[in-house]
């Protein structure tokens, strides 16, 4: 086990990030912030993080026709919408499979964005990754053209620490080992999960 830090690269355009102001009160800076929300499969339920953060400081989930079925490039498709209409000031909150969904959006995107978080990437390279996902495999491995952090577990059921250290690694990306929480999903009982959304300060700078 262990951490990444990969070079530090300038942020896309000069938004400051203070969660205590709604997305009105960011009015004052030059460009103000869009966080989307990126679930994987089936979705994120009532108590996800994601859910929660949603709720909580009024960020957006970008939505997926199919949850349960996924088809990568229809995913992508749907990111790509949705980072289009929010605009360049965005950054995006990824969960498990969305990883990989945001690793192949930045391979083929114009889009820029400020960042992106992503927790718990799970690996579509496994034999026994979920059939009913298709087209994710294989996990691209380019740098990113945006700062990310890479959020990882110890005992993740869908990824080992070894494969989210190569991930990092490959996306330039800075690594947090959170110790054993699963998942982090909503079996993980992180109800808000404030120090994720530390980190999520953090890449803001």
């Amino acid at each position: 086990m262990g951490s990444w830090a990969p070079r530090k690269r300038a942020f896309l355009g000069n938004a400051k990030f203070d969660p205590s102001l709604t997305f009105a009160g960011q009015a004052a800076n030059r460009m103000s912030l869009t966080i989307l929300t990126v679930p994987g499969l089936g979705s994120s339920g009532p108590e996800h993080w994601q859910t929660r953060w949603e709720q909580h400081y009024g960020y957006r989930r970008v939505e997926q026709r199919e949850w349960d079925s996924p088809v990568c490039s229809k995913w992508v498709a749907a990111l790509e919408a949705a980072v289009t209409a929010a605009g360049p000031a965005v950054v995006l909150v990824g969960h498990s499979l969305a990883c990989a969904t945001i690793a192949h959006w930045a391979s083929t995107t114009r889009c820029p964005i400020r960042g992106a978080l992503l927790v718990a990437p799970a690996d579509v390279d496994r034999p026994d990754f979920p059939s009913e996902a298709t087209g994710f495999a294989p996990m691209p491995l380019n740098e990113l053209p945006f700062p990310s952090i890479v959020v990882a577990s110890t005992d993740d059921a869908y990824a080992t620490w070894e494969r989210a250290e190569q991930f990092a690694r490959a996306w330039g990306s800075r690594l947090v080992n959170v110790g054993a929480l699963g998942h982090i999903n909503s079996a993980s009982g992180l109800g808000l999960w404030p120090a994720g959304h530390r980190l999520l300060q953090e890449l803001l700078g």
